[in-house]
Parts: C-alpha cells; sequence; structure tokens
C-alpha cells in the first residue's frame, strides 16, 4: 500500500464526508437565517425559537435525503470493498 493509494483513500472518504453532511447542513443553516431574520424583525430573542425549528428541519431533510444518503454511503462502502484486493500488491 503505497503513499498515493492511502491519500486517494482519504481523499474520497472527506468528499464523502462532505457530500452526506451538505443537505443536512444546508437545511439547517436556511433556516437559521430565516429565523434570526425574525428574530432581528421583531426583538424577539428566545434561544428555543432557533433551535425547535432547526432540529424539525433537520428531522424533515433526513426523512427526504436519508434513502439517498444511504444508497451513498453503501456504494462508497461498496467501492472500498472492492479495492481491498488491489491495495496490498
Amino acid at each position: 500500500m503505497d503513499v498515493a493509494a492511502v491519500m486517494d483513500i482519504g481523499r474520497e472518504a472527506l468528499l464523502m464526508v462532505i457530500l452526506i453532511s451538505s443537505p443536512m447542513l444546508g437545511l439547517g443553516l436556511l433556516v437559521g437565517l430565516i429565523i434570526g431574520i425574525l428574530q432581528a424583525a421583531t426583538s424577539v430573542n428566545e434561544m428555543t425559537l432557533t433551535f425547535v425549528p432547526k432540529l424539525v428541519a433537520v428531522g424533515i431533510g433526513i426523512a427526504f435525503f436519508g434513502p439517498w444518503m444511504i444508497n451513498t454511503l453503501i456504494d462508497f462502502a461498496t467501492s472500498m470493498f472492492q479495492k481491498i484486493p488491489t491495495l496490498f500488491f
């Protein structure tokens, strides 16, 4: 196993982390921004007002994006297992 193979696996793993986490982070960011704007406009500074909608949005996002996320992770794991015989020779 050479350095190039390790770097390639690490790069693929980091790309997968970014790809899988981006929908949830994007939803949390979007809902947080909307709630922040509403709080600034109404001068309401309630901490649970930001936490609960983000939690609901991420939950809905997991329900919506969950099958795609699982299929993407399964494809990645399958490709990693298929690479095992080629890594040591």
